[in-house]
């Protein structure tokens, strides 16, 4: 990697040499915090390669998409940025477009990308993104499309993977996201993530330990632990939470995706014994009808989630909970999707993220029947918006009064220990602790003071 990292690097001086500036990139990311944390990644290695930021795909020399498949939407989304910069490659010939990620380990995008989108020059998937440089280095010398995609990640690209993965570069100062595994062995029916992203495969706690130790070195004050499902870590996750607050110099702790089915007694432990671990779990429940969550091969059933959601209460009484839940899966019944309202009711969340059920070609949910309507899908989507919106307020209305620790993101806006957004006024640099006294609620953010002595 590095001799591929140090060739780009002498075209960069050249190209500085020859235009009075370094050449400029621009990444969009598309998808979930591990798309982020890549994205940061990708963004360290064209930093080491000579890249300056530039602000838009107009006036970047090299355009980079760091795509999500996971909904339709995403993907449409990528397609549309795609055409446009079809039109600026006539524009601009000498312009480098970068596309990776999810999307292209999919059989028809690649299709798709070779009738409609052959301007594009570099294209490499999840499983090496850490061969970037070589890639960019063989585009650049030859002046030819680059397609690699792997399969699964390779052994000989250990050493490759290690440095990619020790990348500190982040678009946050105060904040981190540490990947501390990749994949998914859970294989929900309506998920491609299992395919795309391959079997769960854990990083040694010794190297996540040392990411997290060399990020707080670099400013971080809060890291976001980040996996599929880090209920699953070969190593045992409570432990390596354990380990992670015993870094000195950090302040806050976050960790998703957690899977109900494999939520654990010693992660409950964890929470009470962990005073940087932060007070809120996103715990995505999807349906709240037993016989869908069968469909979607969640693993459990309605009860036992419920009953999950009371034993986190009671280790930790005042934990946020959050969630994700999937309208409109085939086969939804207004009878289940009254099942999923009443357990939104029962649970008590503090934010949702909410979906439109999306078919993904190759995942069993693709082949079944009973799809439900657009119409009817939008009604639901609505019912449920509709229930969570006072639910929301009600929970943040308990910060009512009170003074709270927040961690500023910029000079107005922070968020809370249980992961509430908090408006104020201040000259806070991202990464301080203030204490805000909260005046006023809203669904989806509160607002406040600085209660400074």
């Amino acid at each position: 990697m590095l001799t591929h990292i140090q060739s780009v690097h002498t075209r960069s001086t050249d190209f500085f040499t020859q235009n009075g500036r370094y050449p400029s990139a621009f990444i969009q990311t598309f998808g979930c915090q591990m798309n982020d944390r890549e994205s940061e990644k990708l963004h360290g290695l064209l930093t080491a390669m000579g890249y300056t930021e530039a602000h838009g795909e107009d006036d970047a020399d090299l355009v980079l998409y760091n795509t999500c498949c996971v909904r339709e939407a995403a993907e449409n989304r990528v397609y549309g940025r795609l055409g446009r910069l079809k039109k600026l490659k006539t524009e601009q010939p000498g312009k480098v477009i970068v596309f990776c990620g999810c999307m292209p380990q999919l059989d028809d995008v690649m299709e798709e990308v070779r009738k409609h989108h052959r301007h594009i020059d570099i294209i490499f998937g999840t499983f090496n993104k850490h061969r970037f440089p070589r890639l960019l280095h063989e585009h650049l010398s030859g002046g030819l499309p680059v397609v690699e995609i792997f399969e699964a990640f390779r052994e000989d690209d250990a050493e490759e993977i290690a440095m990619y993965d020790s990348q500190v570069s982040r678009f946050a100062p105060h904040r981190a996201g540490v990947t501390v595994m990749h994949g998914c062995d859970n294989y929900c029916s309506y998920c491609i993530v299992p395919y795309v992203r391959g079997r769960e495969v854990s990083r040694a706690p010794s190297d996540v330990i040392a990411e997290v130790r060399g990020l707080v070195a670099d400013g971080a004050r809060e890291v976001l632990l980040l996996g599929q499902n880090v209920n699953s870590y070969e190593f045992g996750f409570a432990d390596l939470l354990r380990e992670v607050s015993e870094v000195e110099d950090l302040r806050r702790i976050r960790f998703m995706t957690s899977h109900p089915k494999d939520l654990s007694e010693d992660l409950l432990r964890a929470y009470r014994e962990c005073g940087k671990l932060c007070k809120h779990i996103h715990l995505p429940m999807q349906s709240g009808s037993d016989r869908i969550l069968s469909a979607m091969n969640r693993g459990y059933t309605r009860s036992a989630y419920l009953d999950l959601i009371g034993r986190l209460r009671e280790a930790v009484p005042d934990i946020a909970v959050t969630t994700d839940i999937i309208v409109g899966f085939p086969g939804e019944t207004e009878a289940d999707f009254d099942d999923t309202l009443s357990a939104v009711r029962l649970a008590g969340f503090s934010g949702a993220y909410t979906f439109k059920y999306s078919r993904r070609e190759g995942t069993p949910a693709a082949e079944l029947a009973g799809g439900v309507s657009k119409e009817v899908i939008a009604a639901r989507f609505s019912r449920l918006q509709e229930t969570l919106e006072p639910m929301l307020l009600d929970y943040n209305t308990r910060h009512m009064g009170h003074v709270v620790e927040v961690m500023a993101e910029n000079a107005s806006s922070g968020r809370t220990d249980d992961n509430v957004l908090v408006h104020f006024e201040s000259d806070a640099a991202p990464g301080d602790i203030l204490p805000v006294k909260i005046e006023h609620c809203k669904s989806f953010y509160i607002t406040g003071r600085l209660a400074l002595s």
